[in-house]
């Protein structure tokens, strides 16, 4: 084990920061409002009353934007986490389908399946993630019959009360991050690192989402308003849930 030195972490916080803000601009670039229309339930914005165009559109928008920058985030973590991991404990990045961390210390070899935080999953990609873990075990145990092999789902944030599931174990937050670089103290000192550049960042993004909030909303006020005005629902759910594609 090698001590953690913080000046890397905030040096690889600080390059790599802007990879993250990069990818949320890009999703917005890469979106269309068909795209939004089709994954959100228009029955729902009828329930909530909704009444304009714009706050429909906002609504499909922002709810896509929250989804994906958990996603795009929680990929970032994973990077940082491994990139920690290697410095301290000489870990890697895993090939085997599944993995996304591997290790070894005290004589096991650590595989790990990172998360953002610990209610991340339904009963049946928890499923699939345990028979990852056993395959990937045994895949290990082919080369060598008497490694040990401990399982980990590490999550970026939040915590649980119960680490040993059995089958595997569940680390969260400050506990997993001590797991992976040995200080205690690191989920408290990556925060201030995030921060770089973010006010930059978000005022370019806020710039960009704008410009597609404002271009999205001529375009449902064009295809799914009547000459009123008014929001024309059956031609908007007709477009989201009709039997023949529109």
């Amino acid at each position: 084990m090698t001590p953690l030195a913080l000046n890397d972490v905030l040096r690889y916080v600080e390059e790599n920061i802007g990879t993250f803000h990069q990818k949320r601009i890009a999703t917005l670039d890469d979106l269309s409002l068909s795209k939004v229309l089709k994954r959100k339930n228009p029955y729902l914005f009828r329930a909530k009353y909704v009444r304009t165009a714009q706050d429909i559109v906002k609504g499909l928008v922002d709810a896509h934007i929250s989804s994906n920058e958990e996603t795009v985030f929680g990929d970032w973590l994973e990077g940082l986490a491994i990139f920690i991991n290697e410095k301290v404990y000489g870990g890697w990045k895993s090939g085997i389908s599944g993995i996304d961390l591997e290790f070894d210390k005290d004589g096991k070899r650590f595989i790990i399946n990172i998360k953002s935080g610990p209610n991340w999953g339904n009963s049946s990609k928890i499923a699939k993630m345990k028979s990852d873990f056993k395959t990937a075990a045994k895949t290990l145990r082919t080369s060598n019959s008497g490694l040990q092999v401990v399982a980990v789902n590490g999550c970026c944030y939040g915590r649980t009360k119960n680490p040993d599931q059995g089958d595997y174990f569940k680390y969260c937050g400050q506990t997993f991050w001590d797991f992976i670089s040995g200080s205690s103290h690191l989920y408290t000192e990556l925060i201030e690192p995030l921060g770089h550049k973010a006010q930059e960042k978000n005022e370019e993004f806020q710039d960009s989402y704008d410009r597609m909030l404002n271009k999205f909303t001529f375009e449902y006020g064009h295809d799914y308003c009547d000459s009123n005005g008014a929001i024309n629902w059956k031609k908007l759910v007709e477009f989201n849930s009709s039997a023949i594609q529109p």
